[in-house]
């Protein structure tokens, strides 16, 4: 039997155990454990790359703990404003989509733009009317509402910032949902979603729905999805960095994924990190904060959630 298997992460950030709840830490771990299940069980039944990472970033879209869907941040003007992408490393078709509002799961419309135009990326209220016309499920604002996000956006207005914060202001923790896989035919797929950042404006867009910044996916090389200070990766291009590194330059993934986060990113001062696998089932899952919310499972290893650096 071919190998596969299935990488994911739910944001990275100062997330340290001695600022973690028993009660949050046993959520985030189960919410971790059923997306991976989520998205192997699609592995598992000969599925392919792509429906399994759609899969399992939906089921993290879906739960308010992680920035990307329900749990989306605010914007200054109160609104939830959603970027996400996906990539077929087969046959590197993309799908993207940034600063739509009411869009149940964002990866949904994003795969609907690499399969049902011709495009890569659609934004703001076109992508919205397009995302009617393919019958993706449209939320009101209460369906994203929650007060923990809206207790934060408070407090940025306060302080006149922008936050990248996951959950408590007084740690840094990036909220971006993403997943990697292979599956039984070989191929790759890498999506990735956001709420973006906490009091945005001007209609920012961070790494999330930019190819080759934020997500990645080529069966030569292998697919990443990444979280972190969005501008610092898309500054290094870093998912494309790291398939180049091992394209071009002959790195291995681990040691094209090391030098992508702990050197080119660091040299930049960008924090954040990445996931990633490749045709080999190999996988990573590299980052230079405190933690990173991450697990996986492979045909070939048991499933394994983690937090903590």
């Amino acid at each position: 039997m071919k190998k596969f298997g299935i990488v994911i992460h739910g944001g990275a950030g100062t997330i340290t155990k001695a600022t973690m709840t028993p009660e949050k830490e046993k959520a985030y771990m189960e919410a971790l454990e059923k997306a991976i299940e989520t998205g192997y069980a699609v592995l598992e039944k000969n599925g392919s790359s792509l429906d399994a990472v759609e899969s399992a970033v939906l089921c993290l879209e879906n739960i308010p703990l992680f920035n990307a869907g329900k749990g989306a941040v605010l914007t200054h003007d109160k609104k939830y404003e959603m970027d996400a992408s996906i990539m077929n490393g087969k046959t590197l078709e993309a799908g993207a989509i940034a600063g739509v509002r009411n869009i149940k799961n964002p990866v949904k419309l994003a795969r609907a733009v690499m399969e049902k135009s011709e495009f890569v990326m659609l934004a703001g209220t076109d992508a919205q009317e397009f995302a009617k016309a393919n019958n993706i499920e449209i939320e009101s604002d209460e369906y994203f509402y929650t007060k923990e996000r809206y207790d934060q956006l408070l407090k940025a207005i306060e302080t006149g910032r922008s936050f990248l914060d996951h959950t408590v202001f007084e740690e840094k923790k990036l909220g971006t949902v993403g997943a990697v896989a292979l599956d039984m035919n070989g191929d790759l797929a890498a999506a990735t979603s956001t709420g973006g950042m906490t009091n945005k404006r001007y209609g920012r867009v961070g790494d999330t729905p930019l190819i080759g910044s934020g997500t990645y996916a080529n069966n030569k090389t292998c697919a990443v999805s990444c979280t972190g200070s969005g501008e610092y990766f898309i500054r290094a291009v870093a998912a494309y960095d790291v398939s180049a590194q091992i394209e071009y330059g002959g790195k291995s993934l681990r040691e094209a994924c090391e030098a992508l986060i702990h050197k080119r990113l660091k040299d930049i001062n960008g924090d954040g990190g990445l996931i990633a696998i490749n045709t080999n089932c190999e996988i990573d899952m590299s980052f230079n904060s405190e933690g990173m919310y991450r697990g996986y499972r492979t045909s070939d290893k048991e499933m394994e959630v983690k937090i903590y650096g």
